[in-house]
């Protein structure tokens, strides 16, 4: 053997390297409801998605944090936001503060890797300095915008009636894609980075979509017609339109992957596909997410707001086919991907922070075979500004405080006719749970059974804002039952666990809004002002 490794050496043939790092693209959705893809059972058809989850792995006890910004600060800093000082709302336009520099953010440990690493989309982790912007934070390239929300044709974003253009490229104001769909460029340049990526280094795209957020106020549902028109048989002019806007994002999806396979890349591209918080639902933003059959709403710590939609794809999974009930949450993301591009270990040294909050779990994402899963807890947050927190220990979910709207919404109802698919049964009883298994090859929708739907007797006797409430989410994953009163004990070990978290918060970041940042003394443009 050793002869033979010298004469392919000797007549210059190449070798593959099977140590060589793999590539990763990460997508991000923008508020992406559980029930709003194709895999959880949604009516809203998303092949290409479902093509990607079901030949990957599914992460069915999968969290993200409530809300934008929380949620992509946790992701390249792998730490609860209470340990970054994004623990409350988002970042305003004109707020001075954002993901700290003294960070070292997952593109930052990448590029130590030889990583080439590019942006493109939605950043929303501070913009009043340049030393914020995405092309200081480790990115080599960034194209998309600063802000929370925008228009998806004209690129503009209403922030408490400021008006601003937000469409940029490493921190310039970018005009040329005025008029032009944001889901359709934005696919468009993370096509041509793959295309034109040199395969000698391994490469980070993080693909941050608009899709599928509300818009402005006057005009938050948004695509172009083609893509409503793939749905007439959902009634709803609201959720007709906003399937629209997500099937322009599994449109997306699907592009990517065939730019991999185009460019010989994708036998070893690790895709991770995820949303940010759960959808809009009942009317917030104007929008016509679903979150059912969970509990709850964006914004809030409800498992609607926290139970994300996510997967991971890869020829590199040992074990592909399969749905994971074991628990992870956003911030695993950066300790996770480290370790697969390390060859499977989360080496220590070169800046990597000792007090991560993420948990490496490649091992257990790609091959199946550990005897316990690394996560058995969740902080879902502390926010001391709007007194409210929660944390899921095991199978019990403790929550307390202004929680905000926690209520069940179904799809609307005019969805319900002939045309829809048998399996789209919402009513819930009727609904089946799939825990860890292989999938079939057609692809089972992973649906969660809740069980009978208590009186508005019992649903009351949860008031957060009075007393914690206690939920077993193993038994009840749709948050009927609170057994606070109950299991007294449990409420007082999970209250202590969020004793010892908030004992490690640093206050949250937010600063009073400067009038300097607004657009119209920056030139009509959301960018940085000092």
């Amino acid at each position: 053997m050793y002869s033979l490794w010298l004469f392919i050496l000797a007549l210059g043939v190449p070798v593959i390297d099977a140590r060589k790092p793999p590539n990763i693209v990460f997508i991000l959705a923008d508020d992406l409801g559980w029930h709003d893809v194709g895999f959880h059972g949604s009516e809203i058809k998303t092949p290409y998605m479902d093509k990607l989850a079901y030949e990957g792995v599914i992460l069915n006890n999968y969290y993200v944090q409530p809300i934008c910004t929380p949620t992509r600060g946790a992701v390249l800093s792998g730490k609860y936001p209470i340990h970054t000082g994004l623990q409350h709302y988002v970042i305003i336009g004109s707020e001075p503060y954002g993901l700290p520099l003294s960070v070292k953010t997952m593109p930052q440990h990448l590029k130590d890797l030889g990583y080439s690493t590019h942006m493109v989309g939605k950043w929303h982790l501070g913009m009043f300095k340049r030393d914020y912007l995405p092309e200081n934070r480790g990115f080599e390239t960034h194209f998309g915008y600063y802000m929370g929300h925008g228009d998806y044709f004209d690129h503009y974003a209403e922030d408490g009636g400021d008006i601003g253009y937000d469409l940029h490229y490493n921190g310039e104001t970018f005009w040329k894609y005025k008029g032009n769909y944001s889901t359709e460029f934005y696919t468009k340049r993370a096509e041509n980075i793959i295309r034109t990526h040199n395969t000698s280094k391994p490469l980070f795209l993080y693909l941050a979509h608009q899709a599928v957020h509300a818009g402005n106020g006057g005009d938050p549902i948004e695509a172009p017609q083609a893509y409503i028109d793939r749905f007439p048989y959902i009634k709803n002019i609201k959720r007709r339109m906003f399937a629209g806007v997500v099937s322009a994002l599994d449109d997306s999806v699907g592009a990517v992957y065939k730019a991999l396979q185009d460019s010989g890349m994708a036998d070893n591209t690790i895709i991770v596909f995820s949303t940010d918080n759960g959808g809009p639902t009942n009317g917030y933003d104007q929008n016509a997410a679903c979150n059912w059959p969970l509990r709850g709403n964006k914004n809030t710590l409800w498992q609607g707001g926290v139970r994300g939609v996510g997967f991971v794809h890869s020829p590199l999974l040992k074990k592909p086919g399969r749905v994971v009930s074991g628990m992870m949450h956003v911030v695993d993301w950066l300790p996770t991907l480290l370790q697969a591009a390390q060859g499977g270990e989360l080496k220590q040294g070169n800046g990597l922070d000792p007090d991560l909050d993420g948990v490496g779990m490649w091992s257990e994402i790609s091959t199946g075979t550990s005897q316990s899963w690394p996560r058995q807890e969740v902080l879902l947050n502390i926010d001391p500004v709007g007194k409210f927190g929660g944390v899921i220990v095991g199978d019990f979910k403790l929550v307390y405080g202004k929680l905000g709207d926690g209520g069940w919404y179904p799809p609307p109802s005019e969805v319900m006719n002939e045309t829809s698919s048998s399996s789209n049964d919402f009513h819930p009883d009727s609904l089946v749970f799939k825990p860890e298994a292989e999938l079939s090859e057609e692809g089972d929708p992973i649906i969660v059974k809740c069980g009978p739907k208590p009186s508005n007797d019992t649903v009351e006797k949860c008031q957060p804002d009075e007393a914690p409430c206690l939920f077993n989410l193993r038994k009840d994953p749709c948050e009927y039952n609170n057994l606070a009163s109950e299991f007294p004990n449990i409420v007082w070990k999970l209250q202590e666990r969020l004793a010892n978290y908030n004992s490690t918060m640093v206050p949250p970041g937010n600063k009073p809004e400067d009038p300097r940042g607004l657009p119209k003394n920056n030139g009509g443009v959301w960018k940085p002002w000092m």
